[in-house]
């Protein structure tokens, strides 16, 4: 078996990265889904009923209010940071400098954030007026968690995560 995902590997190197990069991925959505239950069940529950406003973001009590702003938040946040860890040396096996990473990383997360952060401002509480308020945080968290796959794969694999080649020490 494992001879079988060695051959695989080598002959379909790209599809076996993408592959590894969404099985691997599933430690941040589990953090993620940990992080924002604790939030709104817990953490956040007592700002449910206070309204969050702040330009494109509108977080009525009908979409989570405060609490589910800050929710989403605090766990997009840790399962990023849990995301660039895993991928950057299970996944990509990344040796490129940090230094020139993660200020790029941190503006893709910011533009995620702010896409993420607006999609429960649409799609939170009609879903939840369907299937109920923990339903629809989760189904909007499943949304959230698309789009973060759609932007950040080709942005880390492409620009973030790149191998460097290797230089002989002679040369340096």
């Amino acid at each position: 078996m494992i001879e079988k995902i060695k051959q695989f590997k080598e002959k379909h190197a790209n599809l076996y990265e993408f592959i590894m990069f969404n099985l691997l991925s599933n430690i941040a959505t589990i953090t993620n889904f940990v992080v924002l239950n604790l939030c709104m069940s817990f953490i956040f529950v007592s700002l449910a009923t206070t309204d969050f406003n702040l330009w494109i973001f509108n977080y009525s009590t009908e979409n989570g209010g405060l609490a589910g702003f800050l929710s989403f938040l605090v766990s997009f946040f840790a399962a990023q940071a849990v995301n660039f860890i895993v991928q950057r040396k299970l996944v990509f096996n990344a040796n490129n400098k940090l230094g020139a990473a993660i200020p790029i990383y941190l503006f893709t997360v910011i533009v995620v954030y702010v896409i993420c952060m607006y999609i429960p401002t649409i799609v939170l509480g009609p879903i939840s007026s369907v299937v109920g308020s923990f339903w629809g945080t989760n189904i909007t968290n499943a949304i959230n968690i698309m789009v973060q796959v759609i932007i950040i794969y080709p942005v880390l694999k492409f620009v973030v995560m790149k191998k460097v080649p290797e230089q002989d020490e002679k040369t340096v």
